[in-house]
């Protein structure tokens, strides 16, 4: 095991060289990425409690915007953090210094304190992912080329071996805008990319309402789950809250529309018929 002071040790060497476990990754809308907390768990597995710090370099308001709906207030929050990620040795002396930035928002929120809440707890958790990332495959570095859970260090030459070969070499793909590899929020909800709708017969066509909203299901005949569904999305709109939904869908229950139950459905529509009421 090395034992030379400010290095790491060979296991935790050979740890960070591993590829990152399926079990660490989350997709959302189609893109890679890992939870702030799960990077801190392994920043404790790896290098022990007291082996590294996360310092707030500074934390920025950028926006406060208020959007009325009658007498009731709706608030977009965006902050930028800038953090620095110090990585210790065994013997408790800094090794390396990692800095870097995020913006993180909260979007269409009803309570300005809980807007900015969020806002800041996005942007720092942000910034100390993309700080973590230098850090190699098991804090996401093979997210980034396309998604790919395949390692992309495979091994170091300040600790071992020869040079990769470019035969071993991780083809390169293409890397998503660092808001979506990392599953942050984008500062104003994007529209989707109009899906391609396969053609069907005059006596059957895919009603327009459905190919329109963002989140819809495909068409799938009666039943329960589809019933919550719409009734969801008629109590957002009657609270003109059908932007803002997808987002807190995924911040209520942890997964985006698609994927929710009926059960679901109806608790974010019962939470924004009792926000119309009040």
């Amino acid at each position: 095991m090395s034992t030379n002071p400010g290095r790491l040790t060979d296991k935790q060497v050979a740890f960070l060289l591993q590829p990152i476990s399926e079990n660490r990754v989350r997709h959302l809308r189609g893109m890679s990425h890992l939870e702030a907390w799960d990077v801190r768990r392994q920043l404790i597995r790896i290098f022990g409690f007291d082996g590294f710090t996360i310092e707030t370099q500074s934390l920025d308001l950028v926006s406060e915007r208020e959007t009325k709906d009658g007498n009731r207030s709706r608030w977009t929050i965006v902050y930028r953090a800038q953090v620095r990620l110090t990585i210790k040795g065994t013997d408790g002396r800094p090794m390396t210094v990692f800095e870097d930035a995020a913006a993180g928002d909260a979007i269409n929120q009803p309570s300005i304190g809980d807007a900015h809440d969020l806002a800041m707890k996005t942007a720092l958790s942000q910034a100390l992912k993309r700080c973590a990332v230098n850090l190699g495959d098991q804090f996401g570095l093979s997210l980034y080329n396309d998604g790919s859970q395949a390692p992309v260090v495979l091994r170091s030459l300040a600790y071992m071996g020869e040079p990769v070969k470019e035969s071993e070499d991780t083809p390169v793909g293409g890397e998503p805008t660092p808001a979506h590899a990392e599953g942050e929020q984008d500062p104003e909800p994007t529209p989707p990319a109009p899906r391609a709708v396969p053609k069907q017969e005059p006596s059957a066509p895919a009603p327009a309402e459905q190919q329109r909203r963002p989140g819809a299901m495909p068409p799938a005949g009666p039943g329960e789950r589809q019933e919550a569904l719409d009734a969801m999305w008629e109590a957002a709109r009657a609270v003109n809250f059908a932007d803002g939904l997808p987002d807190q869908f995924v911040t209520a229950f942890g997964h985006p529309i698609e994927q929710g139950t009926a059960a679901e459905f109806r608790q974010a529509r019962d939470l924004m018929a009792g926000s119309a009421a009040a």
